[in-house]
This record gives structure tokens, C-alpha cells and sequence, in this order.
């Protein structure tokens, strides 16, 4: 089919509508513009995502042409991951410092995140092998993948970074998570005499957030460009794959809460699960609906609270966990995502792999806590460990908020979980108050 529109005219149109998504009009007097500028960032993404389909099926191999667009969508995230893998993971340990009741309550409390973001990589592992999610696609990628299968000691000495700034620059993700951890642990033991290298790594992370914000502007463009290139080579039956990714990621997020969360609530808590989750409901709900962890923080405060949990504790675990409770998006949905994608593009997977995701997805679901855009971020970090193309990321990132209401809503299960183990097993919680049934329309169903 002969198209009328130039490479340029083409770019031009989607680089205007995308800056007129994102910014007013200086004289606010354009209508139009502020509608665009009110267009939810999903969705601007699900446009750049449709968009490429399109023009993938009527330019055919020509629309190979903007493949640059997500070439530099991919560049940038590979810039973030380094700086802010460290920046991030110091500030999550230097956090703990303070005083010895709080130090407790925070690491038996990450202690409770860890344990089960490993289960959630695990669950997630075994429904991405079980689900052949790629089908008969097969997709070629221009990245080559070195394989190097070392032994278990080789691993471990692997993991300590003989110069850590080789580490940094050449972004062995592994050694920067280790020496990050070794750096936040020696802050909080120097004390006083480190604080200047304290705030200058808080600072450090809060540019990298602030970069990282920016970056994330360009996904509907990275999208487009990815998209229409994988249409126009590969055709429409590239997409099909997708809704069996989506049917894993519910299915690990149901088991993950039903057996590992109702698990620990009737062994660990020796509570009913019924009675918790028919208390947890309503912040499930908003977590669901709005797929943000701080807008259901009213709702699952006010939930913990009719469980009998002191609100003293709950106000200290809440939003800690909202920014490092990720079992949803640094557990589940990487393990997947990665078997989706090397799937995909067909490249086997063996079980030091499934280990390195299993490791990476876990540890990487806390150290980036309060990273804007933390699932890509996370699942970016999990592919450049076990050596899986990122472009990759552009096939699931138009369906991200379906996948992101079901992931915000395990992450938020699992805060309120947590709320009540340790919470009772730190004398906050009241049993009769749990025992009671609360009238459903008396829980709140709306945030702030």
C-alpha cells in the first residue's frame, strides 16, 4: 500500500501530540490542548501503542523506519539503571537507622517483605514455565546474548565487586545491588561523621528519581517506535501472545494471595484468612480500581485498624510497605515478563537463570523503593541480569494498567498482611477487635 507521508511528517505529527499530552497551553485558552494535557499517562502510552500497530500494518517493512524512536526509549533506561539501583538501595538501608524499637519493627518488617517477594518470584517462575505464553512466535533481536554458566562459588565470588566503579560503568547489576548494601550498612555504622555522605546520596536518589520521571515520558514514543516496528516485520500475530501473559500474571497473583498471604495469616497470625480478607476487601477494591498502593493508603489504614491493629503500628508499616512491599510488581511481574520474553524471542532459559531472576527480582522489589515507574524499572534490572533484550518491554507495556491494577492490589494485600503478623507477634494487635464484624458500608471505599 502506497503511503502519502514522509518519515518526517510522520515523526513530527507524534512528537507535537505527545508534547501537547504532556504540557498546557502557556494562555490556557486552547481547549484542545487541555484536554490533551488532562490524558492519563496509560493511556497516552495504550495511544503511542495503537498508533504504531496501525501504522506497522499499512507501512509493512517500511515502518522499520522508526525503530530509532525505541532504540533511544531503551538507551535511556539503560542509562537510569546503575545510578539508581545504588543511589536507591543505600537510602533503603540508611533508613533503618534511628532508634532500636523502630530499627527492630523495620527489619522484621523487611525481613516479612523479602520472604515473600521469594515466594512471589517463585510462584511467578512456576506459572511463567507452566503457560507456554509465546506460542509459535519467534522474534529476532539485535542484541547477542553471551552465555556463561559458572558454578556456585564462581557466583558468589561473582556477586562482590572487585572495582566498584567498573561495576557502575559497565552495569553488572549484581555487583552494584552488593556494594550498595555494604555502603548503607557502613553509613549507619560510621554514624555522625558519614551523615554529609548520607544526604549526598538522599540527593543522589532524588535526581535519579527526577530523571527517572522524565525518561518515563518518552514510553509512548519508545512504544510507537518498538510497535510499528514489530508490526511492520513481523505482522499482527505478534500481539496474540499477549492475553496469555495477562491470564499468568492474574493466576500468580490469586495463589500468591490466597495460599502464601491466607498462609501466613492462619499459621503465622493464627487468625482466620476469612475474616482477613473479608476486612481487607475494601482496600483491595481501591487498590484494584485506582492501581495506586498511596491512594488506597486511607482505605487499607482504616481496614487494618477494624483488624485490631494499633494504628501507631500500622501508620509505620502502611506506607513503608506502599514503597517497598513489591510482590506484585518486583516479584510476580518480572518472572514472568522475563519468560514472556525470552519466549518470545527464543532463548531457553536454564535454572541458574531462573535463579538470577528469582535473586534480582527480590532484592530489586526493595531497593528501588519510591522509584517513580518502579515495575519497569525492576523488570529493566531483572532482563539485564539474565541477559534478555529491553526492547522486549514495548509488548507489554500498552497493557501495563490492566496488569498493574492486579499488582498494586497483591502489593496492598500484602502490606495489610503484614501489618497483622508482626503486628501481633509485637503485641499491636487485639484479637477481639479482629473477631468483630464491621458493616461493609462503614469501610471506605474512597482515597484522598
Amino acid at each position: 500500500m502506497q503511503v502519502n507521508f514522509s518519515y518526517n511528517e510522520i515523526l513530527q505529527a507524534f512528537i507535537t501530540l505527545q508534547t501537547h499530552c504532556t504540557e498546557r497551553s502557556p494562555t490556557g485558552n486552547d481547549m484542545n490542548l487541555r484536554v490533551l494535557s488532562n490524558i492519563p499517562f496509560w493511556q497516552k502510552v495504550v495511544a503511542g501503542f495503537t498508533l504504531g500497530i496501525i501504522l506497522g500494518v499499512f507501512m509493512g517493512a517500511e515502518a522499520t523506519i522508526f525503530k530509532p524512536l525505541g532504540d533511544l526509549f531503551i538507551a535511556a533506561i539503560k542509562m537510569l539503571v546503575a545510578p539508581l539501583i545504588f543511589c536507591a538501595i543505600v537510602v533503603s538501608i540508611t533508613s533503618l537507622g534511628g532508634e532500636v524499637s523502630l530499627k527492630r519493627l523495620s527489619l522484621k518488617t523487611l525481613a516479612m517483605f523479602m520472604f515473600t517477594g521469594t515466594l512471589a518470584s517463585l510462584i511467578g517462575l512456576s506459572i511463567g514455565s507452566l503457560i507456554d505464553m509465546g506460542g509459535s512466535m519467534q522474534l529476532e533481536t539485535t542484541e547477542i546474548r553471551h552465555r556463561d554458566i559458572p558454578g556456585f562459588s564462581q557466583v558468589l565470588l561473582n556477586m562482590i565487586p572487585i572495582n566498584p566503579f567498573a561495576s557502575l560503568a559497565e552495569g553488572k547489576v549484581l555487583q552494584i545491588i552488593v556494594f550498595a548494601a555494604l555502603v548503607g550498612v557502613a553509613i549507619n555504622q560510621v554514624g555522625e561523621k558519614a551523615r554529609p555522605l548520607k544526604q549526598a546520596i538522599e540527593a543522589g536518589a532524588e535526581v535519579m528519581y527526577q530523571l527517572t520521571r522524565l525518561v518515563l515520558k518518552l514510553t509512548p514514543i519508545g512504544v510507537f517506535g518498538l510497535m510499528a516496528w514489530v508490526v511492520g516485520k513481523y505482522g499482527l500475530s505478534t500481539l496474540l501472545p499477549l492475553g496469555k501473559f495477562i491470564a499468568a500474571i492474574y493466576i500468580a497473583a490469586f495463589i500468591h494471595i490466597i495460599f502464601v498471604y491466607g498462609g501466613l495469616i492462619k499459621f503465622a497470625a493464627k487468625v482466620s484468612p476469612l475474616q482477613f480478607f473479608r476486612k481487607a476487601m475494601p482496600a483491595q477494591l481501591v487498590a484494584f480500581t485506582t492501581a495506586s498502593s498511596f491512594g488506597t493508603l486511607p482505605a487499607s489504614t482504616k481496614c487494618t485498624e477494624s483488624m485490631g491493629v494499633s494504628k501507631r503500628y500500622s501508620s509505620f508499616v502502611l506506607p513503608l510497605g506502599a514503597t517497598m512491599n513489591m510482590d506484585g510488581c518486583g516479584g510476580i511481574y518480572p518472572a514472568i515478563a522475563a519468560i514472556f520474553i525470552a519466549q518470545i524471542y527464543g532463548i531457553p532459559l536454564d535454572m541458574s537463570d531462573y535463579g538470577l531472576i528469582a535473586v534480582t527480582a527480590t532484592v530489586a522489589s526493595v531497593g528501588t523503593a519510591g522509584v517513580p515507574g518502579s515495575a519497569m524499572v525492576m523488570l529493566s534490572v531483572t532482563l539485564g541480569v539474565v541477559g534478555l533484550p529491553l526492547e522486549g518491554i514495548a509488548f507489554i507495556a500498552a497493557i501495563d494498567r490492566v496488569i498493574d491494577m492486579i499488582r498494586t492490589c497483591t502489593n496492598v494485600t500484602g502490606d495489610m498482611m503484614t501489618v497483622v503478623v508482626i503486628g501481633k507477634s509485637e503485641g499491636q494487635f487485639d484479637q477481639q477487635t479482629f473477631d468483630e464484624n464491621e458493616r461493609m458500608d462503614e469501610m471506605p471505599l474512597k482515597t484522598n
